[in-house]
């Protein structure tokens, strides 16, 4: 089955005032590529997913999806997961003890165990599941369904690391498409076959490689746009004039502090969502201490939501500190 997907001259505006959220994009995502798309809150990634995906309708251009594509998501809300249920019946819909992967029946033990869980977890019901235990779960249910195109938005939000290393291996072996949303940079260099990053005024550029071949790739095109621009004559000298005269963009003191401490910012929260992490992997909590628990789990919310906007920061100042130099 064709899993790849074509897009011509794709636009896209939200808004009364008709804001771009993307001008004119042709991408080709073949089959069994990993696509990862980064950029800050507001920049339309969410939007760019549903427009590839078929769930929105663009403004101009088109999207062809391919034949027979089967599209699998991993539920972060967990809306659907019955906190009565157990984990057995989860997986299998509360039908047997085999779970259909790829099209083959697999017994339910093996495939828990496939992600971590002990057998004796297969009756454990699932409101007494760690955080970390919840998040396998999901991802396990979402790689059971037959699919050749997985889209995944934020999928290491609230994993432990032997989560994210269970996600990290499944993604190699996953034999169709995969795109993603991510503010995970070590993620990224580590999954993704390709990346695709908003530039200005709706515009967005595809590279190849990990998050940091896109920041290099970034570097190379703006000063390779700086030594090839087609100006000449007179409009070429005042153009040298009018640069010489102009004050040259630096990044202000503000700026230049936040680009310092936001990796150490970075590393604090991510240390104390493992602290709390290590507390709701205690699949007893629930039961022995509920107030722990809940404050366990509002303090990790509070922490990925800190994370994902001092991420987000970040990002925006690498890509104006990349223009900055290449000016």
């Amino acid at each position: 089955m064709d899993a790849g997907i074509d897009v011509e001259h794709l636009t896209k505006t939200f808004g009364r005032g008709k804001t771009p959220a993307l001008i004119d994009l042709n991408l080709r995502v073949e089959p069994g590529e990993t696509l990862g798309i980064v950029g800050p809150n507001g920049a339309g990634k969410t939007t760019l997913v549903n427009l590839l995906t078929g769930a929105d309708q663009p403004d101009g251009g088109s999207v062809r999806l391919g034949a027979n594509l089967e599209m699998a998501t991993l539920d972060q809300h967990r809306e659907s997961l019955d906190p009565k249920s157990t984990l057995a019946d989860a997986l299998t819909g509360g039908r047997g003890d085999h779970v259909m992967v790829g099209g083959k029946p697999k017994h339910v033990v093996g495939y828990m165990k496939d992600f971590l869980f002990a057998q004796e977890q297969m009756r454990t019901p699932l409101e007494v599941l760690s955080g970390g235990e919840r998040g396998r779960l999901m991802l396990a249910r979402a790689l059971a369904k037959p699919s050749n195109l997985l889209v995944l938005d934020e999928p290491t939000n609230d994993l432990d690391l032997d989560t994210l290393d269970v996600l990290e291996d499944m993604l190699g072996d996953y034999d169709g498409t995969v795109i993603l949303i991510s503010h995970d940079r070590d993620f990224l260099d580590r999954v993704v076959t390709s990346v695709i990053a908003p530039d200005r005024d709706g515009r967005w550029i595809e590279y190849a490689g990990g998050y940091s071949d896109m920041l290099s790739q970034r570097g190379a095109d703006l000063k390779r746009e700086a030594a090839t621009a087609p100006v000449a004559g007179e409009e070429k000298a005042e153009k040298i004039a009018a640069s010489s005269a102009a004050p040259r963009r630096r990044l202000s003191f503000n700026e230049k502090h936040a680009l310092e401490t936001l990796p150490k910012t970075i590393a604090k929260l991510q240390a104390e969502i493992a602290k709390q992490q290590r507390l709701l992997d205690d699949p007893d909590l629930y039961r022995k201490d509920r107030k722990t628990f809940d404050s366990a789990s509002a303090a990790i919310a509070r922490a990925q939501e800190e994370l994902a906007a001092a991420e987000d920061r970040w990002l925006e100042l690498e890509v104006l500190r990349e223009e900055i130099e290449q000016a």
